[in-house]
């Protein structure tokens, strides 16, 4: 057995805080990884910066340190544990690899005697660096873009002279994409160059010619020291050449690939695996395809670790890729390895998949005034979903309905595009919501060989659109009454939602549910079991689909459910979706943590999630992982089939709350707090009434409908004025105005934006201090889990602010207050599980700004803060299990931990950075310091005065 007994003690290197980029998808390799080593009985030792995610719980290592990820922590790290024989950098993406290779030129690993493991130096640097990367693949006869670097400004300018334009610029050494560009004339390649060579680390650029239009593909592998080769997965993008893949949509396995093709990829991609030096483990490689019938094959790049596409991967097959490469990286040969799906076949096999996978990337635009919002080379999106179908039309249409952008999935919903010019512009400079403008198109007649010319989308993928508009334009001939069952069928086996096909039929989507209910058109559930049902799977990971009835030869009629359900209590856990800006990774903490202190309580859990990033969608965190769209439609099937005893909202963010009234309605339980405690606390003229009624004072406000309204409530409220849509996450459409044209102008704009949404008008507390609080209540008891004291004035988002625990500066008869008014809020809404109230602190007064009745941002920051499983306990109250006077709370925590935003402002030149009531920062970081003298906490704490001017 090949395991290297000599390893007893590793250190895993994170990600750091959340950005563009560089995304969950590391917390998920990180967290099945460290699990993947402990169960070899080596101890694990963690560093990760990140306080809102699962790999930093401290029962993820036997030491977890949540350090800044730098040379200086490594080596504070190395000296409180000279046992540590192996550093494993691949699970952090960039962020590790590149700390692990300034630790090597430093001589830290050789100082302590520590080897890496995974990976070695020359593989990081030959896959890294651009020049050495491009020698070698001409070494082993593998093509590439013809291609040059520059290490100056001067020999950029002969390389481009050279090869003429188009080019593209390529930095070395950096994460997403950064600083990349296309640069189609010698105008804009000045400062496309300079600002390249500036944003890598080595100053140090590649230019190649641009293969624009070419199709894009990648292979997820994996290798043991062995050299055995395993391909998990291909992954076509059906956007091609010119646009990262992190904003491409993706499909799996590749649609439009010839066989002869694929091999030549196959035998290329381990070719290159196996000429990268000492490498165990997962690796992502990047093809270009000509788009003609020489299909010819030029190599892109690859990774030798962990990615986001091996995350993708690994759910779309349910072959969890982290794990297996940890064991890899620990010396096991994958024929020794046991496939963790059947439990009987080995690990030195590859997945085959009996169904179609589509990812679509997830932005934030709104978030980044002024952002450039065409796709490039440049990765611009903060998340992603997975939908999982039969045919690639119905994972695409999971997969739309899994955005929450109030869209119902492709066409049927009357928000498609239908002027000709904006169209074509869009088509052009491929835009974010390309995925619908192709449909829109369609359906305005023109015609696919001018979408193929302008998008350069393969024609397969365009004939696919063209069907489902087909269907649409033909069920739009009938009414609810006189609908064939076979056109209703094919719809929903295309992935059509019941609103869509009631958008055709000019009907409710309630009637069009209780047609397919007569007709006896249900979801079916299937397994995702890796090996097209060849072998037993033994894990209860589902999609669902629609299929047809079978009739037997006694005459019953029936369709095939995979999804057995059980006889044991059950409970659902609905997840948060994609992760965006205002709903992080934080949710899927409280997420898991909800599902594992359900298990404890002896229930069955059930988690519906689509986003692939994630713990959550795990295929071992839940007894049953439904990988559907958080989509009133498909939760409704899912709860009917399975009939659990209630639903827990409150961990999903404002994803699952959303859903609660659709839920009351139906009559299905909400475990935890109830529906109509949760809309008191989002409605803001009932809120107010109950905080008059505990005499908690709140900032003045009125509610507005149109400019005029607001216009009178100014002369009342007084300027400056904070205005807000209700039933909005992380601040969306905030803004302080201080006149009445500035106030003019936000309202026509919001409205436009949002129509039909009532407007809230506050008078805002010009330098007031802000603060907040998380607490656990049981409907009688209240628990303050921890206040934090923003650096920042109020009127910066809390999601944008710097939160120290305990609070630095506010006074007793403050302190006072603040809990007072927690304990009162929090039992007048009858809370049962988590609450998150926001002061607003002016003149010795404590004011209300909200009350958030779930989890939130800060819940696991405290949690990792004080050592404490805040989540687990207030899960246990959600579900009646234990009172919050049951637990022993001992919150441990010398001097302050600081919660520090950090923002992917890089990845938007030209945007606006200043910080306001709209959230913008798109992850955290935890500083512990041990008291306010520390230098950081003053440079935080002076450059707080930035905001203070008017």
């Amino acid at each position: 057995m090949p395991k290297d007994n000599s390893i007893k003690s590793v250190l895993i290197i994170g990600s750091g805080p959340i950005v563009i980029g560089q995304a969950c998808e590391f917390d998920y390799a990180g967290s099945q990884s460290a699990r993947s080593i402990r169960e070899e009985g080596i101890e694990v030792i963690l560093i990760n910066s990140n306080p809102a995610t699962i790999m930093t719980d401290p029962s993820m290592a036997d030491h977890v340190y949540l350090l800044p990820l730098t040379t200086k922590s490594i080596i504070q790290i190395l000296k409180e544990h000279p046992q540590i024989d192996a550093v494993l950098p691949t699970m952090g993406g960039q962020t590790a690899l590149n700390l692990c290779l300034e630790a090597d030129e430093k001589g830290i690993w050789d100082d302590f005697n520590v080897r890496l493991i995974g990976v070695d130096v020359n593989a990081i640097n030959v896959t890294e660096d651009r020049e050495q990367f491009k020698q070698l693949l001409e070494r082993i006869g593998v093509p590439t873009a013809p291609a040059k670097t520059a290490t100056s400004f001067l020999q950029g300018k002969e390389i481009a002279q050279e090869f003429g334009f188009p080019l593209v610029i390529r930095p070395s050494f950096t994460l997403g994409g950064t600083g990349a560009a296309f640069v189609h004339s010698k105008e804009e390649f000045d400062e496309k160059l300079s600002y390249g060579l500036e944003m890598s680390p080595i100053h140090e650029v590649l230019i190649d010619k641009a293969l624009l239009g070419w199709k894009e593909y990648e292979l997820e592998l994996l290798r043991d020291k062995n050299d055995n080769v395993v391909i998990i997965c291909s992954i076509e993008n059906m956007d091609p050449m010119g646009i990262h893949t992190g904003d491409s949509i993706t499909v799996a396995p590749a649609m439009t690939l010839s066989d002869t093709t694929f091999q030549k990829m196959r035998d290329m991609a381990i070719l290159m695996m196996r000429s990268i030096g000492n490498f165990a483990g997962g690796c992502n490689v990047q093809f270009a395809v000509s788009p003609d019938e020489k299909e010819d094959i030029v190599a892109i790049e690859i990774n030798p670790r962990v990615s986001r596409s091996s995350a993708l991967a690994s759910k779309a097959t349910g072959y969890p890729i982290a794990k297996i490469a940890s064991k890899l990286a620990l010396g096991y040969h994958l024929d020794e390895l046991q496939n963790q799906i059947t439990k009987s076949t080995s690990a030195l096999f590859e997945p085959t998949l009996d169904y179609v996978i589509v990812k679509i990337p997830r932005w934030n635009f709104d978030k980044f005034e002024g952002a450039d919002r065409t796709l490039g080379l440049q990765m611009k999106s903060v998340g992603e979903v997975m939908g999982i179908g039969r045919s690639f039309q119905e994972a695409l249409h999971k997969a739309t309905q899994s955005l929450e952008i109030k869209r119902n999935g492709l066409g049927a919903d009357g928000k498609g595009y239908k002027d000709y010019e904006q169209i074509i512009e869009k088509l052009t400079f491929a835009s974010w919501d390309r995925v619908f403008v192709i449909y829109d198109a369609i359906a305005l007649g023109i015609p696919l060989s001018r979408i193929h010319e302008i998008t350069k989308i393969d024609m397969w993928f365009l004939k696919q659109y063209e069907e489902l508009y087909t269907i649409e334009k033909e069920i739009s001939k009938y009414n609810i009454a006189n609908l064939p069952k076979e056109l209703l069928l094919e719809a929903k086996q295309k992935g059509y939602g019941d609103r869509q096909i009631a958008h055709m039929l000019k009907c409710l989507e309630s009637q069009v549910y209780k047609l397919r209910d007569d007709m006896n058109i249900k979801r079916v559930y299937k397994l995702v079991d890796t090996c097209a049902a060849e072998f037993k799977a033994l894990t209860p990971y589902y999609y669902s689909t629609f299929e047809a009835e079978i009739e037997t030869a006694t005459g019953e009629r029936y369709v095939h459910n995979e999804s057995i359900v059980s006889d044991k209590k059950k409970v659902v856990v609905l997840g948060s979706g994609p992760n965006r800006i205002g709903q992080g990774i934080e949710f899927d903490y409280s997420c898991v943590h909800g599902v594992l202190a359900a298990k404890e309580c002896g229930y069955e859990t059930i988690m519906i999630n689509c986003n692939p990033e994630t713990v959550s969608t795990d295929f071992d965190t839940a007894d049953k992982l439904y990988f559907e769209p958080v989509f009133w439609e498909h939760i409704y099937d899912i709860i009917r089939h399975e009939k659990p005893e209630g639903v827990i909202v409150q961990l999903g963010g404002q994803t699952a709350l959303k859903l609660a009234e659709k839920l009351s309605k139906y009559g299905i339980k909400i475990l935890g707090t109830s529906f109509d405690a949760l809309d008191l606390a989002e409605d803001r003229g009932r809120f107010s009434e109950l905080l008059t009624e505990l005499k908690i004072p709140f900032p003045q406000f009125g509610i507005a409908e149109n400019a005029d309204d607001a216009s009178k409530l100014a002369d009342v409220l007084d300027f400056p004025l904070l205005v807000r849509p209700s039933y909005v996450l992380g601040g969306q459409g905030m803004k302080i105005v201080i006149n009445k044209q500035e106030l003019e102008e936000h309202v026509i704009d919001l409205l436009k934006n949002i129509p039909g949404n009532k407007l809230l008008l506050d008078h805002y507390l010009d330098g007031a201090i802000e603060a907040e609080a998380d607490a656990i209540c049981d409907g009688e008891n209240v628990y303050i889990i921890g206040i934090m004291e923003h650096i920042e004035p109020c009127g910066i988002h809390s999601g944008d602010s710097n939160a120290t625990l305990p609070p630095f500066n506010l006074g007793e008869f403050i302190m006072q207050q603040i809990k007072d008014h927690t304990k009162k809020i929090a039992l007048a809404l009858r809370t049962v599980g988590l609450i998150n109230i926001q002061f607003a602190i002016k003149d010795d007064t404590v004011y209300i700004i909200e009350a958030n009745p779930r989890a939130s941002r800060t819940v696991p920051f405290i949690a990792k803060a004080y050592g404490e499983p805040y989540v687990n306990y207030a899960t246990k109250v959600m579900l009646g299990q234990n009172k919050v006077t049951d637990f022993t709370f001992t919150p441990k925590l010398k001097g302050f931990a600081i919660k520090q935003p950090v923002f992917s402002f890089s990845k938007f030149q030209n945007v606006n950075k200043a910080l306001g009531p709209e959230m913008k920062s798109t992850g955290e970081s935890i500083l512990f310091i041990d008291d306010l003298k520390d230098d950081q906490f003053y440079e935080l704490y002076s450059r707080r005065k930035m905001y203070l001017s008017k």
